[in-house]
């Protein structure tokens, strides 16, 4: 068994005690997990701007699409097949049959 004037002289412990050692190993903990701008904080926000930036690029992908349509529905055919397949618009008097197929096979 050691003695106390052993382990006070082991290199580890004497690096381990130092009070520089101490200070900064409390600053790297705080700064990692109990600051402001601690790590796990930063951990966060960087999910939530990727959650964001994706987003973002279904969007723009969105609008792209709406204005490839909206660029086709100037046209007045084109403007009248959709008023016909979307809304279910009709001239006068003209019938629509509208025939919905099953979807569930047996």
């Amino acid at each position: 068994m050691m003695t106390f004037k052993q382990i006070k002289e082991n290199k580890f412990i004497k690096f381990v005690s130092n009070k520089y050692v101490i200070v900064l190993t409390i600053f790297i903990v705080w700064m990692l997990f109990f600051d402001e701008n601690s790590y796990l904080n930063h951990k966060e926000l960087n999910d939530e701007i990727e959650k964001l930036e994706s987003a973002n690029e279904y969007f723009t992908k969105e609008i792209q699409s709406d204005k490839a349509i909206i660029d086709n529905l100037n046209h007045p055919d084109s403007l009248e097949k959709y008023a016909r397949e979307q809304y279910r618009m009709k001239k006068k008097n003209e019938d629509i049959f509208i025939i919905e197929y099953d979807s569930v096979k047996e």
